[in-house]
């Protein structure tokens, strides 16, 4: 389902007029907007993620809640609803009461790239959920097993072109399948897709043999590289990883053009009141440039990129285009 919020300005100027109010409230001081988040977060909050345990969004949840922990003294349960592209838990948290205690850390995948994917979903992008905050961009990995014979960009097409069909690669989020349709467009090849729960359950399968390849998340990806698990073939962005400055782009290795990233974002149900998202957005932008958050991103050669509320809302308009393209561009067609 692709949201009205892009077919109709009216819709855009209606969120953007509410944000304005969270904008108001953001312009406090820090101090203020500290006690305010100790007084309504009483009690435990909930991160749900929609991916499982061990997924790249998974881990960045359970830091940025040390993080926030220490910094504000809050509590935070991460609660993993993976299954479906994350439509699983998009759908709970748009239904979710909007009083700040329940929370969706997640990415482009269900706030951008589903509505290209899906025909109907069950939530809207847009409608059901008050931004929060941007906290970063990362890149994938194109991996195949250590076996593997595939060892270059050039090795993979090679293959798949003397046996067409034969080939498959797995995903276990939009971002990961989109990565891989795009690189069977502009190589010109014909693979099999194997879809996954999550990205862990979908690399697990490139362990074990049963897939080919596939494009991870740095944050998944990385460990398993450097402890020989895997072959990294290429990297998704349009600069090398700072964590593997020796992987080529997959531009760089023969497929001019190819650029495939992801970011995670905080979102709260739609309603949630002004107040209290203002109050979330600078606990969460206080945690992403915390010491610990630094430290992870600069581990993964991800970016750091925090965001108000109002920002986050014209970051993802802008992703849905770009987004919208390059889906098209590969091919694939909504479900």
């Amino acid at each position: 389902m692709k949201s009205s919020f892009w077919e109709g300005e009216h819709i855009l100027n209606l969120r953007l007029s509410h944000l304005f109010v969270v904008a108001i409230f953001w312009l406090a001081s820090t101090e203020l907007i500290c006690v305010r988040a100790a007084e309504f977060a009483s009690g435990p909050i909930t991160i749900v993620v929609p991916f499982a345990a061990g997924s790249g969004t998974d881990q960045t949840a359970r830091v940025m809640a040390q993080a926030m922990t220490e910094e504000f003294g809050a509590t935070f349960v991460i609660d993993n609803r993976g299954g479906a592209n994350g439509i699983l838990a998009a759908q709970y948290v748009a239904q979710a009461k909007p009083n700040g205690y329940t929370i969706f850390l997640t990415t482009n995948t269900t706030q951008v790239a589903n509505q290209h994917l899906y025909k109907k979903l069950p939530y809207d992008p847009v409608k059901d959920f008050e931004p929060i905050g941007l906290i970063g961009r990362g890149s994938m990995f194109l991996v195949v097993s250590a076996a593997s014979k595939i060892r270059t960009v050039q090795d993979l097409i090679k293959a798949a072109k003397e046996a067409p069909g034969k080939l498959n690669f797995g995903s276990g989020s939009s971002s990961s399948l989109v990565g891989s349709e795009l690189f069977k467009q502009l190589a010109k090849i014909e693979v099999i897709s194997v879809p996954y729960k999550s990205n862990p359950q979908a690399v697990n399968a490139v362990l074990g043999g049963q897939i080919d390849y596939m494009f991870l998340d740095s944050s998944t990806a990385l460990p398993l590289i450097q402890g020989g698990r895997v072959h990294p073939v290429a990297v998704s962005a349009a600069k090398r990883s700072s964590a593997a400055p020796q992987v080529l782009t997959v531009a760089e290795a023969g497929l001019p053009g190819f650029e495939v990233t992801y970011w995670n974002a905080v979102y709260a149900p739609a309603g949630t009141p002004p107040n209290i998202v203002a109050s979330l957005a600078k606990m969460i932008s206080g945690a992403a440039l915390s010491a610990r958050m630094v430290r992870r991103q600069e581990s993964l050669g991800s970016e750091a990129l925090t965001s108000t509320p109002l920002e986050l809302a014209e970051y993802q308009a802008k992703e849905v285009r770009l987004w919208g393209k390059i889906i098209r561009a590969a091919g694939i067609e909504p479900e």
